[in-house]
């Protein structure tokens, strides 16, 4: 998003007065940058093991792995190195600080003579002083290394809804603080920012330090509007401002932060003063330390929906330097606000101490109160207050110096100081500052608005008084904030003064009144008496001073204004026209005619449409044909395979990459490909087969085949019966051998049985077995504790046998069963299954009892074990499983046409729905077509290795059963029926006049993750597609809080096409004639039922449960505790919030929170009724169900928020605090020494497989080696001494007798003499013993290593590991492979991923470190999810998707989540906060319009096209059910409309014109693509691409400076404004990047001038439909200034300026001396612009060179794409590995694009433009090769 210069405006202040830019002084020369970033953990490859990994020759294979060893030891060890760099906070070594830092000097320099603070001095050069300056250098150099790192992210995210965050008030002030910045519009900015977060659901408190107030004190008008703010924000809005804290050091905060624990906090980086800077650091030092996150104020950005800004990530490295500095951070806090008694100096001679200002106001309230006992408002209080105090202080002052001024008077006039003002003089300026509140009282806004602009300020002896009148403002408004009962009105604190209206009044006494009688004009009766009541105040508070009546105002001729300068603004820029360019369009007058009617429109002779722009002379000049329409995108993918493929190698190539595809989808799937057969009769109505089935009579051949069926089911019975009797006695040894391992092969076993009855012996002799275990275990222990686990066992067998079995149980079974339960010691179930009431009189019970109820004992020891409820009926419709109630609605839908929104948990089926569709679809016909969208290239290649697994399908020469589209790759885009690809692809397609007859053929659209929409890059796009489509949908997410939400916005986008049906099918009859005669089937497309039906299918349970832990290391130990869910609430999250219903808890969790309840109110009522055994839903229950706890979970969390309600409030914290685990806090430095460790723990505990989810690329990588070295080591140190020596002979040995058989190399074995056919044979077989020997002897001990071998066959895992043998580092993945670890993040090569995804899904390898890209979808479920690494990317929806891979169905019964040394708040934040809602996005730019245009243009089927970009431009997900964002959206489009015109892209029919084409291309990059144009155009490029004389090839220094051009304009990462505060002593690498070329940047600048006109020129137009009863609203507090009961006054209106035009520009910003003509400079925009419009700068087209803070500093952009082209490295740019690869790569496609792009609009292959292009697109490509 672009931000708009306004950031300037603001700033003048801070530019002028107190510093000067920051980037005035950072030179962009190459000691500007910072070599690396210390903070990450890297992996820089060494050449001999690129070497290593590069080899795929057996015998290098062979090799010792040593050499692995060696460089992972050094890798490790430079690693070790950087680690150190990045602990050590003290950077003194390699930075010096800038000139900027230097600028910042002491307030004092900057203070006016006439008005100082004196403050006590202290002594510079003692030690203590320069001790402590030298610590504020380190503090300021600390404060940089962080804040330059910052991460641009959105700041609203997942916590929004049940998160606060603080904003430090002082910060807040320091962004809107201006001179210019009147009153009441500094009040409006302040307020339009808090307003932008809380319109988005944001929570926040403010937060002003009663210390930091002291720093105002040399700026009395800062610090008035600080005070001013202050009681404004807490009487008029409902915001929390909090000022009891002295400083940020104080225990009250430190209390505060502890038991609130904000999200973030937001502070400025720089203050008013180099002091204020340091105060503030130390404010951001603090927060770091204790575990808040810090977001700068400075940068921020916002667009409709969101907030952007520059967020810091605390980690231990802050908690370090806090702790080592803690004495000196408070030793610079004190002595940074340290003023003893401070002294105000006025003219140099008169001083005052600020005690005698408070004692004079506090007398001067009590007098007040007395004068107006009823009270009054703040308006007419504060004005007589500063009036008398001020004149009584000031005359005060003068009459005790009259003594000493004499000479000194004389002696200072002659010196050029200001000479004091007289009393009287003093009287005549508050005379008129009572008159201006008079008029503020009484006149309405509207006609504040229009007082003419003053260009003349206040002389230098008038400011020293209104300085001293605003201390004066500040002591009142203090004193009055505690009123004590009496009534005073606070409604207008933003309005007490208005400095531009009083300078008016003050020129016009001064030098219009005295002119004559003419300019005399009345005040009117209103304001004359209030004038008057003012002023007789002031003059009774003055008590013995007189200060003279109220008329007339002026009694003295003392100039008040400087008089040298022009007097009023003069308007001299014209306005032009104001009107819009008409536009003849369909599209245009459907959508936004309703707008438009209201609009005026400009003559045809208008300037403005006769000098529109066009490209003909550029065309003429170069030879191109700018209009000329270009290849559809798709077709400049790269294709590699295309079942139209004819050449026999081609082939040979599909059926390689088809034959891996199934190879990749085996491990996907269990069961093998299925065949589609097209069948013509496949009816299109629900449950087809289920219908058949209930057929009354059955034929004959029907009958026989039932009795055939009845008799193989009672052979195969027989079999298995016979099966079960051979295993019986093994199986038994082992269950009472080791009950668990025996169970789990009795499980086994099971699961291959297909009759029930067999099924049910097998679980009643094994309940048996179970129950002699148990036995003999009690037996055994005697009186000690019992293992209840095996307990567990016999009573599982028992719930299983009574819910699924129950139809087989007789009498026998059912009194075995309860004497099984007697035996337990569950007297009362034993009963219950009996139907007996009485006792029994088995006296063994008590020796075998488990001494628990039975309640408790299912729920807390069984847990998991309990059954769900699960359908036993199986559907004719599915096969391998029994299909759910949800999973069938889906069926239902999918039978029936419609379309469905389906929310379930990860491993819950849902996907299966999909593949259902796409069978349905195979057999219906050849024709129709399913899109599968997945939202990343590697759940696509998933996808298609899935469909290749499960279905084949014999189709006609050309067509194929699967197709991809990515944007690096594409195969059988337009002739298979399911097509994968990714929304932007598809996108591409939907919006392509030229694939409208494909489009028709789609047959179902399958949205994957669709909770993408919510995203923050690319959602309008998913938007986009689920309105174009005209076919039935599936969308699939995990994670979706809003479903119903999202349901209803769909529902209206299908009843719009259902609506628009007909139409379009009516007019693109011909059409559609055309497309059927050249298809051979007449498709069943037609005949196909149509439904607009939009189902919701919800599902909420997860199948396995997921257990937290919170890991931490404690010297060598790691200390692994359990977290309960509740502990992660907090008493004011469930009185505000309730208890989450997703906040969900396990059996076990249930028992642990009634125990801790029962333990902290030991008196509590409900106790008894709650006891597990006496709960009614378990009660005498034998099997406790899922659906039975959730009862008691439902009622527990009740019953908890309930202790609030009847004020339990301590208890429940108690209890909370009882729940929360302990951990304790490391260093990074030892957390990652001793992560190999940890790997260790979790296997030892038999918590592995497990992914270790780390979201920095190189920090996955470096873990994964990290474990890997820690194997080898430990296999080299059990190895035997002799091992090494005995392996180097074998190897010896084997070369030896490799070389005599490669001597013999027979070409024919019968040319072979005997003898040397026995010496062949002879060394094969001594080769074939060497090689057993080497194979035995280098075996990876199984203590060694994570894999599982017996899960992958040795042929199997030679496939797999094929594909990594041409890889760059496929040799270490295979050695890391072996030892069972492996790495996965986008960064890597597919094949190499897909190998790590294979091994992992085979349970050979059971370690991966891994980033999030394995959240979206990618199958890799495992025992154990563990979060390695904080991150501000580590949000809910990150968690929610990446624990769901925890708990692997049908193998794990519950799922492990590790947090290792994530800060416990984050972890409680993450465990208690839903999902974000899915709101939508901006879902409009100029580029898509341009699109949209194009698409109704060109298409053939114009009423399809038309349909398409209707439905887009009107079903907005973020304007669904909002009117007035829809009429925002429809106000966009037309400005839009008019941009693309007077641009040159469309005439005024809407037709593509001019660039249009290539600028659609390059859609991702607005406004970059046409600024791109615009230099095209200029011949810019042109005269830059200048080759080497007498060649094509072009010099590095052009290529360079085309690279410098293209980064300016693409992929802009802009770094933190203070991130220049400090340069790099040497480093070869630049971070920051240079400004382009002088022609280019004018260039620049011209299409910013115009745009700028055009949008202002827009503003001017729609500005009456503004909302304007809204625009004279404050926009949180919503006061309201619209007109009151004015009379008029003939002063007011002779101040009025009738020619000054303000139509679109907000009446608070007109107080400022903004105009209509200020919107011709963009800066001006956000802060002027009528706000109800909903436009602003953002959504205008500007391309800014440089972006500025609000305190005007630059934020420099980053120079990676530049210095990677220089220096070929990732990293040296502030940015980790993975980001940096994916934005290069984006990079190096852009300019690839731009080259094809350019080559089609131009005839002349040999144009330097397009060599230039593609020699550095080559070369781009090579050099990004080269490092992956």
């Amino acid at each position: 998003m672009p931000e708009s210069r306004s950031m300037m405006y603001s700033a003048d202040y801070f530019k002028k007065v107190i510093r000067n830019d920051a980037n005035e002084n950072a030179s962009n020369d190459d000691k500007d940058s910072e070599c690396s970033d210390s903070e990450k953990i890297r992996f820089i490859p060494t050449k001999e093991d690129e070497e290593s990994e590069s080899t795929s020759d057996s015998d290098e294979e062979d090799e010792t792995s040593d050499r692995v060893e060696a460089a992972v030891m050094k890798m490790l060890k430079e690693e070790e190195g950087r680690r150190k760099e990045a602990e050590d906070p003290d950077y003194r070594n390699a930075y010096s600080i800038s000139s900027t830092e230097e600028v910042t000097q002491q307030a004092s320099r900057t203070e006016d003579k006439d008005f100082r603070v004196l403050k006590h001095e202290r002594d510079s050069h003692s030690p203590e002083i320069r001790k402590h300056l030298e610590f504020l250098k380190k503090l300021r150099l600390h404060s940089w290394a962080s804040l330059s790192r910052a991460q641009y992210v959105s700041l609203l995210k997942d916590f929004v809804e049940s998160e606060f965050f603080v904003i430090d008030g002082d910060s807040l002030l320091l962004m809107f603080l201006d001179l210019k910045t009147q009153y009441l519009n500094f009040f409006y900015q302040i307020e339009c920012f808090l307003q932008n977060f809380t319109e988005k659901g944001a929570k926040y408190v403010i937060v002003f330090f009663k210390d930091a107030e002291q720093m105002y004190l040399p700026y009395p008008h800062f610090l008035f509007l600080r005070t001013a703010l202050i009681e404004h924000l807490r009487h008029n809005t409902g915001t929390t401002v909090h000022t009891e804290f002295s400083n940020c050091l104080s225990s009250k905060w430190e209390n505060f932060l502890k038991k609130n624990y904000p999200y973030f906090i937001i502070i400025s980086d720089i203050g008013l003063t180099s002091l204020q800077t340091d105060y503030l650091s130390i404010l951001i030092a603090h927060s770091l330390a204790k575990k808040i996150n810090v977001v700068l104020a400075s940068g921020q950005e916002y667009d409709i929906l969101r907030v952007y800004g520059y967020h810091v990530q605390s980690v231990y490295k802050h908690r370090v330097f806090f702790q080592k500095h803690q004495d000196d951070l408070q030793y610079a806090c004190e002595n940074l606000v340290r003023y003893k008694e401070p002294l105000i100096c006025l003219y140099e001679h008169l001083k005052l101490s600020l005690k005698s200002i408070q004692k004079e106001v506090h007398q001067t309230v009590c007098l007040l109160r007395q004068l107006w006992p009823e009270g009054s408002d703040i308006q007419r209080v504060v004005c007589v207050l500063a009036c008398a105090v001020g004149l009584k202080i000031y005359s005060n002052m003068l009459k005790n110096s009259n003594t000493s001024m004499g000479a000194k008077t004389k002696q200072s006039a002659r010196q050029g100081r200001s000479k004091p003002l007289s009393p009287e003089e003093a009287a005549d300026l508050c005379r008129m500052q009572c008159l201006t509140v008079a008029f503020l009282l009484h006149m309405p806004l509207s006609q504040r608005a229009q007082i003419r602009i003053m260009k003349s300020y206040w002389t230098k002896q008038v400011l020293p008084l209104i300085k001293m009148q605003q201390l004066c403002t500040h002591f009142s408004l203090t004193q009055l904030s505690d009123t004590n009962g009496w009534k005073l009105d606070l409604t207008y604190l933003p309005d007490l003064n208005d400095d531009s209206l009083l300078r008016n009044i003050a020129h016009y006494y001064e030098v219009e009144y005295t002119r004559g009688l003419e300019f005399k004009k009345e005040l009117g009766k209103e304001i004359e008496n209030e004038y008057q009541c003012l002023w007789d105040t002031v003059t009774k508070l003055a008590v013995k001073y007189s200060f003279g009546d109220a008329f007339p105002i002026r009694k003295t001729s003392q100039l008040f204004l400087e008089q040298e300068q022009t007097l009023f603004r003069d308007y001299a820029a014209e306005i032009p026209n104001i009107g819009l360019i008409s536009v003849k369009s369909d599209l245009v007058e459907d959508y936004a005619g309703d707008v438009l009617k209201d609009l005026p429109v400009l003559e045809s002779n208008d300037p403005a449409i006769t000098s529109l722009t066009r490209y003909r002379e550029f065309d003429e000049l170069h030879h191109w044909h700018s209009g000329r329409p270009l290849a559809e995108e798709y077709v400049r993918v790269r294709c590699n395979t295309d079942a139209k493929y004819k050449d026999p190698e081609e082939r040979r190539q599909i059926q390689n990459l088809q034959n891996f595809q199934n190879f990749y989808g085996s491990t996907l799937e269990k069961f093998t490909s299925k065949v589609v057969v097209h069948q013509e009769d496949v009816s299109g109505n629900a449950s087809t087969a289920v219908k058949k089935t209930q057929k009354k009579h059955k034929s004959k051949a029907e009958t026989i085949i039932e009795e055939n069926n009845r008799r193989l089911k009672t052979k195969e019975e027989k079999k298995e019966q016979e099966q079960w009797k051979a295993l019986y006695i093994p199986i038994e040894k082992e269950i009472k051998a080791n009950l668990t391992v025996g169970i789990n092969k009795l499980e086994k076993f099971l699961k291959t049985l297909k009759s029930k009855s067999v099924k049910f012996n097998v679980e009643m002799a094994g309940l048996s077995v179970c129950l002699e275990v148990w036995k003999k275990h009690c037996r055994e222990q005697g009186n000690k504790s019992k293992d209840l686990s095996k307990a567990v066992e016999v009573m599982r067998r028992i719930h299983i046998l009574l819910e699924k079995y129950q139809d087989l149980l007789e009498k026998p079974h059912l009194q075995k069963l309860t004497r099984y339960l007697s035996l337990l010691g569950f007297e009362n179930l034993a009963c219950c299954l009996s139907g007996q009431t009485g006792e029994s009189s088995d006296h063994n019970v008590s020796t075998c009892a488990v001494e628990v109820g039975p309640a408790r004992f299912q729920l807390q020891y069984m847990d998991y074990y309990l059954l769900r409820e699960e359908r036993n009926d199986p559907d004719p419709r599915v096969q391998h499983f029994i299909p759910d109630t949800w999973q069938r609605e889906l069926f239902d839908a999918v039978d029936n046409n419609e379309s469905a929104v389906v929310v379930a948990p990860s491993s819950s089926g849902k996907t299966y729905a999909s593949y259902y569709c796409m069978e349905k679809v195979l057999k219906t016909s050849n024709d129709g077509v399913v899109v599968y969208v997945a939202p990343t290239k590697a759940l696509v290649n998933q996808v298609v290795g899935t469909i290749c697994s499960r279905f084949t399908k014999e189709l006609p020469y050309g067509l194929a059963v699967c197709g991809v589209f990515t944007r690096d790759y594409r195969s059988d885009v337009m002739n298979s029926q399911i097509l994968v690809t990714v929304p932007q692809c598809l996108e591409i397609l939907m919006l392509s006049p030229r694939c409208q007859k494909w489009t028709k053929r789609i047959q179902y659209v399958i949205f994957d993750e669709v909770h993408c929409l919510g995203g923050e890059i690319g959602a309008e796009i998913w938007e986009h597609l689920l309105v174009t489509i005209r076919c039935p949908f599936l969308a699939l997410s995990a994670t979706v809080s809003n479903p119903e939400h999202l349901t209803e916005w769909l529902q209206s986008v299908k009843r719009y096409w259902q609506h628009a049906e007909n139409g379009i099918e009516r007019s693109s009859a011909n059409s559609e004639k055309n497309f059927t005669r050249k298809c051979k089937v007449k498709s069943k497309l037609q005949e196909q039922k149509k439904s607009y039906r939009v189902r919701l299918v919800l599902y909420e349970e997860r199948y396995n449960d997921l257990e937290n832990y919170v890991c931490s290391l404690k010297g060598s130990d790691f200390i692994i505790e359990l977290c309960h869910p509740c502990a992660a609430l907090t008493v004011n999250h469930i009185e505000n919030y309730g208890i989450p219903s997703y906040l969900s808890l396990s059996p076990r969790e249930s028992i642990q929170l009634y125990d801790t309840m029962v333990k902290v109110w030991q008196e509590w009522p409900r106790a008894q009724e709650l006891d597990p055994e006496e709960f009614v839903s378990f009660k005498n229950k034998v099997v406790i169900k899922r659906s039975d706890v959730r009862k008691y979970e439902q009622e527990l969390k009740k019953e908890l928020s309930k202790w609030i309600v009847l004020g339990q409030r301590q208890k429940v914290n108690k209890l909370l605090e009882h729940l929360k685990p302990q951990p304790v806090d490391c260093s990074e430095k030892k957390k990652w020494k001793r992560f190999a460790s940890f790997v260790d723990k979790l296997h030892e505990m038999d918590k592995l497989p497990a992914i270790f989810f780390i979201f920095n690329v190189d920090s996955v990588e470096w873990a994964a080696k990290n474990v890997f070295l820690s194997l080898l080591k430990k296999q080299k140190s059990e190895q035997h001494p002799s091992t090494e020596k005995e392996e180097e002979h074998l190897r010896d040995e084997l070369r030896k007798v490799n070389k005599q058989l490669t001597k013999l190399n027979p070409q024919d074995i019968k040319k072979l003499s005997p003898s040397e056919m026995d010496n062949m044979i002879f060394l094969l077989t001594t080769k074939q013993q060497l090689e057993n020997r080497l194979k035995k002897l280098t075996a990876i001990p199984s203590a060694c290593a994570y894999t599982d071998p017996k899960a992958v066959d040795e042929d199997t895992l030679r496939k797999i590991f094929h594909q990594l043998n041409f890889e760059k580092r496929g040799y270490l993945q295979q050695m890391m492979a072996l030892k069972g670890i492996g790495y996965h993040h986008g960064s890597m090569a597919t094949k190499e991923r897909q190998a790590v995804e294979m091994l992992f899904r085979l349970g050979y390898i059971k370690v991966v470190t891994a980033t999030s890209t394995l959240g979206l979808g990618i199958n890799m479920p495992c025992k154990s999810v563990v979060f390695a690494e904080d991150s501000v990317f580590l949000d809910t929806l990150h968690y929610t998707q990446l624990s769901g891979r925890a708990g692997r169905r049908g193998q794990d019964m519950i799922g492990n989540v590790f947090f290792y040394d994530i800060p416990l708040p984050k972890i409680e934040r993450l465990i208690k906060s839903n999902v974000p809602q899915l709101k939508g996005q901006f879902p409009l730019n100029v580029t898509l319009i341009l699109r949209l245009m194009l698409l109704v243009a060109k298409a053939d089927d114009k009423a399809d096209a038309r349909a398409k970009a209707l439905s887009v431009l009107k079903h907005s997900l973020m304007s669904f059910r909002k009117e007035r964002y829809a009429e925002i959206l429809k106000i966009y489009f037309i400005f839009s409309l008019q941009f693309l015109i007077k641009e040159g892209y469309l005439d005024q029919e809407g037709n593509p014109i001019g660039f249009a084409g290539l600028v659609t291309h390059l859609y991702y990059h607005e406004p970059s693509n046409f600024v791109l144009a615009s230099f095209l155009v200029k011949g810019l490029f042109h005269k830059l691409c200048q080759p080497i004389k007498g060649s094509t090839v072009f010099s590095e220094e052009v290529l360079e400076k085309l690279v410098l051009i293209l980064a300016n304009l693409f992929g802009r990462k802009h770094l933190p404004a203070c991130s220049m505060k400090y340069k790099q002593t040497s480093c070869q690498s630049k971070v920051f990047l240079e400004d382009l070329p002088k022609d280019f940047a004018d260039a620049v600048n011209e299409y910013n001038t115009k745009v700028e006109k055009n949008f202002a020129h827009f503003l001017l137009t729609i500005a009456k439909l503004a909302d304007m009863e809204q625009e004279y609203r404050l926009p949180l507090s919503k006061t309201d200034f619209t007109s009151k009961n004015w009379h008029g006054s003939e002063l007011a209106s002779y101040l009025m300026d009738n020619t000054k035009s303000i139509s679109a520009i907000s009446p608070f910003a007109c107080l400022s001396g903004v105009v209509d003509n200020d919107l011709f400079h963009g800066e001006i925009i956000n802060k002027a612009v009528l706000r109800s419009l909903g436009i602003n700068v953002t959504n205008c087209p500007l391309f800014y060179l440089n972006k500025y803070d609000n305190q005007g500093r630059k934020r420099p952009l980053n120079a990676y794409a530049l210095d990677f082209y220089k220096n070929g490295s990732l990293t040296d740019n502030w940015l980790n590995e993975r980001d940096a690869y994916y934005a290069l790569k984006d990079f190096s496609l852009l300019i690839k694009s731009i080259g094809t792009s350019l080559s089609e609009l131009c005839d002349n292959p040999n144009d330097n433009v397009l060599l230039a292009f593609r020699q550095l697109g080559a070369i781009y490509e090579e050099k990004l090769k080269s490092v992956t």
